[in-house]
This record gives C-alpha cells, sequence and structure tokens, in this order.
C-alpha cells in the first residue's frame, strides 16, 4: 500500500470556519465587501497593532497597491529582495517600473545591508534613487530591519514590507509586517493562516488606506452615477473568504507554536548531521517557522539537493528547492543585480544548497519521523 502523500504545508482548518461562512450564506452577504470583511480587517489590525487593515484578493493584489500608493509609475525604479517568490517583484513590472534586485546574507537570508547600501550609493551618484524598497521576510524571518530602515530613512526612500510569509513573527518586540510605510500579507492555502486565496495590506498611515480602499474597488468617484476619474482595481477580499479567515486568525499563535515544535524536531534530528545548516533565527526575533529550510553541503553529506526532494517524492513527501532568485528568472533578464560581498551571490548559493521540508501546523508526528527517516537514509545514515 502506498504512503499518504505529505504536504509542504497543507491548509489547516481550525472546524470554527464554517459558522462565519454559514453567517454569510444566512444573510446573504456573498458579494464582495460584507461583515466578515470588515470584521477580518479589524482583528488584523488590532493584532498587528496598526491602524488600518485593507482586505484584498490576494498578497501580490496588496503589494500592486502598495507600489500605486507610493506613485511608482513608468520610468521609475524600485529596489527588491531577489531571493523570494515572482509576485514580490511582477506589480513592479504591472507598474512599468524597472526592478533592481537586492541580494541576501546569511545571518537572516533575506536582504544584504550591504548590497543595499551600495545599491542606494550608486542611486544617489546618477541621481535616480528608488521609489521604494520592498523587503522580503523569507519562509518567516526577519531581515535586518534596523539597519534596512536606516538605509531608507537616509535617502528618504518608503518600505514596503512583503510579510506574506511572516504573519505573526516578530522583530525586537515588533510585529513583522508594521515597520515599513505599508506591510502586505498573504492567506494563499499554503500560509501559516489561509482564506483560500487573499492577502492584506496593513498601513499606520490613514490617508493611505482610504486611498488603498478606494483603488481596490474600481476607484469610484463619489456620484449618483458609476464616475471614475482614476484607474483602479477589483482587488477586494470576498465575505465568504474573510469569513475563513476570521477563523483562522483566531489559532494563529497555535499555528505558529506547532510550526516552532516542527522546526525544533527537525533541527534535534537533523542538525548534528555533517554539511547540514538550518536558517538561523537572527538575535531578538521571532520567525513563525512557516516552513523549515535547511541548507546541503554536496560534498559533505553526499547527496545534493535534487536528490534528496527526488529520494522524498518516491515515498510521496513533497520537499522543494528554495526560491530561485528572481535576477535569474527569464522574465527579469538582465536586470541590475546588487550582491552581498565582492560578485560573490549569497542567494545563489542558498538557491544551489537550499531545501525547504514539509512544515504544516497539521502534520503528524509519525510523518514527520517517516520524513526524517527516509532524509536519513538518502543521506546513507542509519537510522
Amino acid at each position: 500500500m502506498k504512503n499518504s502523500r505529505i504536504f509542504l504545508s497543507s491548509p489547516h482548518m481550525s472546524g470554527k470556519e464554517l459558522m462565519y461562512v454559514q453567517e454569510a450564506f444566512d444573510t446573504n452577504w456573498i458579494a464582495p465587501l460584507g461583515p466578515n470583511v470588515d470584521a477580518f480587517e479589524k482583528d488584523i489590525a488590532n493584532y498587528l497593532g496598526v491602524s488600518d487593515a485593507v482586505a484584498v484578493s490576494s498578497g501580490t493584489a496588496a503589494i500592486h497597491l502598495a507600489l500605486s500608493l507610493l506613485d511608482v509609475k513608468q520610468g521609475d525604479t524600485v529596489f527588491c529582495s531577489t531571493l523570494t517568490f515572482v509576485a514580490s517583484a511582477n506589480p513592479i513590472l504591472y507598474q512599468g517600473a524597472k526592478p533592481i534586485f537586492i541580494d541576501s546574507e546569511l545571518s537572516t537570508w533575506n536582504m544584504s545591508p550591504i548590497a543595499l547600501k551600495n545599491a542606494f550609493e550608486d542611486a544617489y551618484k546618477i541621481g535616480k534613487l528608488p521609489k521604494a524598497v520592498i523587503v522580503v521576510h523569507l519562509y518567516g524571518q526577519n531581515a535586518k530591519m534596523d539597519e534596512i530602515v536606516s538605509l531608507c530613512n537616509q535617502y528618504d526612500v518608503p518600505i514596503i514590507e512583503d510579510a506574506a510569509e511572516s504573519l505573526g513573527s516578530t522583530y525586537k518586540g515588533i510585529v513583522s509586517g508594521t515597520i515599513g510605510k505599508l506591510g502586505v500579507f498573504s492567506f494563499n492555502g499554503n500560509k501559516i493562516i489561509t482564506t483560500s486565496g487573499g492577502g492584506m495590506l496593513i498601513s499606520n498611515d490613514p490617508e493611505l488606506m482610504k486611498k488603498a480602499r478606494f483603488l481596490a474597488t474600481q476607484a469610484k468617484d463619489p456620484a449618483p452615477h458609476y464616475q471614475h476619474s482614476t484607474l483602479g482595481f477589483n482587488y477586494r477580499m470576498s465575505n465568504i473568504l474573510a469569513g475563513i479567515g476570521r477563523a483562522q486568525l483566531e489559532v494563529l499563535e497555535e499555528r505558529i507554536n506547532a510550526r516552532r515544535m516542527i522546526f525544533e524536531k527537525y533541527q534535534q534530528e537533523l542538525g548534528l548531521i555533517p554539511g547540514i545548516e538550518f536558517m538561523p533565527e537572527l538575535y531578538e526575533t521571532t520567525s513563525n517557522r512557516w516552513l523549515t529550510a535547511l541548507t546541503i553541503n554536496e560534498q559533505e553529506t553526499g547527496a545534493s539537493v535534487q536528490m534528496i526532494i527526488n529520494s522524498l517524492a518516491k515515498e510521496n513527501i513533497e520537499a522543494r528547492p528554495v526560491w530561485k532568485p528572481l535576477h535569474l528568472q527569464p522574465l527579469f533578464e538582465g536586470a541590475t543585480y546588487y550582491t552581498h560581498s565582492h560578485g560573490q551571490s549569497v542567494s545563489e548559493y542558498l538557491f544551489s544548497t537550499g531545501l525547504c521540508l514539509p512544515s504544516g501546523s497539521n502534520m503528524k508526528e509519525e510523518d514527520q519521523t517517516r520524513v526524517i527517516r527516509c532524509l536519513k537514509e538518502s543521506l546513507k545514515i542509519s537510522v
């Protein structure tokens, strides 16, 4: 009999989602917007400690709105983390702007302040500073925000925090996603909490949030008829999906604790194997450990990342490589890229050696044991 499938990060329902969804059906609030959306926005804002939140159709939509709010347009540049999913940078192209990619550094796997500093210095010399900096908090780990904020303040450039993967993580006591001018979260099916599909844009700037709602609902002018003077988007979240989000948010801390426990078990079982290094957690920060990520030194372990992925796949276990850096993607061929140190690309190193293991909060202990056993067997370590 074939082993059951172990997914990388599958949705984990609490059981209360149907109550909020049923309420939407009972009151006939089926169309986008409605009481669940209002409540979900308020709950997220309260949880994060920000003044306002706008629920939208995806994290990508939230990034696109953020760029629109900051008046990013044709011919502008935007600095962006390179080690991330393509959704972090696609909206830059939507606006007709040019992405400039910034390397990672090893202590967080996130944007390198050294590379960012070099990019700013070059931009300042030619008199073309970026309109924004998109900082990604990869796999739940926060970037070095003190250094990044200091650089961005020096050049008066706003930060968009792509916290799609880091809901509930903290940086020196501050909730991830709330440090920049605008913050972005994703509730895709694989995230730490989900609305099936959806996202959230947050800020402490009430005027920006007011404009965000305007743009996200087709930019309808205040008139007794349909009148539009500004380009808008159909980006608001469904009242049904927001109901799922309300129930999911209630168990967020449980989900974070579960994923951190999963990480700790992997670390205990695999951390002493020569050639394996886990994604670190920066001092005075807490990662939600959305995904457990590690690097594999092929020379020390005798196995490549792809060999391990293939071995796990044969046992019906899903594992994936780390994100392919955006500056290597055909879509962004020719884009400017700043490395961390003397032409040495940390993001390329992490891509070539990085592995993401199944980390879902609903993964059973015996399933994680199975993953560990199969991984050890692929490394020819006795179990």
